[in-house]
């Protein structure tokens, strides 16, 4: 997966079209993280904004979960995510994250998906 994505992440990041936040313990060891990717995207009446914001990767260790790092880190994505004037963020939730999710205000929408079978 670091082969893969690592050249795909020192792009994103460095151009801003990724950002990315870690929690670290006492020792300085990552704990938790996520980010939010912003893709560009066409304005529409009801939303003028020409980006969309798509929250990923949120993950605590799990010895370290239910400690409020998923939502400090969570709440920490919203907020810059609001800062940069967008109107929503989407994202995919896990059966585990879920529940956090609907705590911070997200709901549930119509998205579908096809996955293509790859020989």
């Amino acid at each position: 997966m670091v082969e893969i994505a690592g050249p795909w992440l020192v792009r994103t990041l460095a151009d801003g079209s990724y950002r990315g936040w870690l929690a670290l313990d006492g020792s300085g060891c990552v704990v938790g993280g996520g980010g939010v990717l912003l893709c560009p995207w066409p304005a529409s009446p009801k939303d003028p904004c020409t980006q969309r914001a798509v929250i990923l990767n949120v993950y605590t260790e799990p010895e370290f979960r239910k400690r409020g790092i998923a939502r400090q880190i969570m709440l920490t994505i919203l907020a810059s995510v609001k800062e940069q004037g967008l109107r929503a963020v989407n994202l995919h939730a896990s059966k585990e994250g879920r529940h956090l999710y609907e705590k911070l205000g997200f709901e549930d929408t119509n998205e579908m998906r096809l996955r293509f079978q790859i020989p």
